[in-house]
């Protein structure tokens, strides 16, 4: 317990960066992820061209490789400097996107393409039809894979230690520096993401009962 006890405020600060970079890479991943699964299942052929093109060529690019282009490109190209820890972040969530647009594909393919038919038929626009029609259905179907996804960014987030990032990636350097066992930091951890990952599976437990009761 003293290699916490004897330095929580360093705890605390990787703590408190991985969860940063797990909220805010989140919620980009959701935003811009939900609007490339729509455009994968749009029924404009340009629109399904253009999320097609963004999920393989984002998901197929290691991430290491876009966490770079954003921490040391994008300063150059803006030229300015910015805090090292929103640009990984936005790394991060642009690379999730890419799995919450497919996961979000493969639950609107799970909805009989009849009832999409016939709320076309009935004057409903493509908005209308995802919002009032598929996604109710789909959302059942997609709660288990999106927390997969969001179960892998948590553990992503270790990535932005390479990138001068203090999380629970990087302080095992940092404490190792002040003669801690490196197997000891490591050890926490790995009870720390533990922890964190029971915490989101208890999270999907909760939408599944939610949405079971509501269907």
């Amino acid at each position: 317990m003293g290699v916490i006890t004897d330095h929580l405020d360093l705890w605390g600060e990787a703590i408190g960066g991985t969860l940063v970079l797990f909220f805010g890479g989140g919620l980009i991943a959701l935003v811009l992820g939900f609007i490339v699964g729509a455009m994968r299942v749009s029924p404009i052929p340009i629109a399904r061209a253009v999320g097609a093109v963004y999920v393989n060529w984002i998901r197929n690019t290691p991430l290491t490789l876009v966490m770079f282009f954003f921490a040391f490109c994008v300063p150059i190209l803006l030229r300015q400097r910015i805090d090292p820890i929103i640009l990984p972040m936005i790394a991060l969530g642009i690379y999730t996107a890419t799995y919450v647009a497919e996961t979000i594909r493969s639950g609107v393919n799970t909805v009989p393409v009849g009832q999409a038919e016939a709320a076309r038929a009935l004057g409903l626009s493509f908005g209308q039809v995802m919002s009032f029609v598929i996604l109710p259905q789909a959302t059942r179907s997609v709660i288990p894979p999106m927390m997969s996804v969001f179960i892998a960014l948590l553990k992503n987030t270790t990535v932005a230690a390479g990138f001068s990032v203090l999380n629970l990636g990087s302080i095992r350097s940092w404490l190792s520096e002040q003669g801690e066992n490196q197997l000891v930091v490591l050890l926490w951890v790995m009870v720390i993401f533990v922890a964190l990952v029971l915490l989101l599976a208890w999270l999907q437990r909760i939408l599944e009962r939610k949405w079971r009761i509501a269907r």
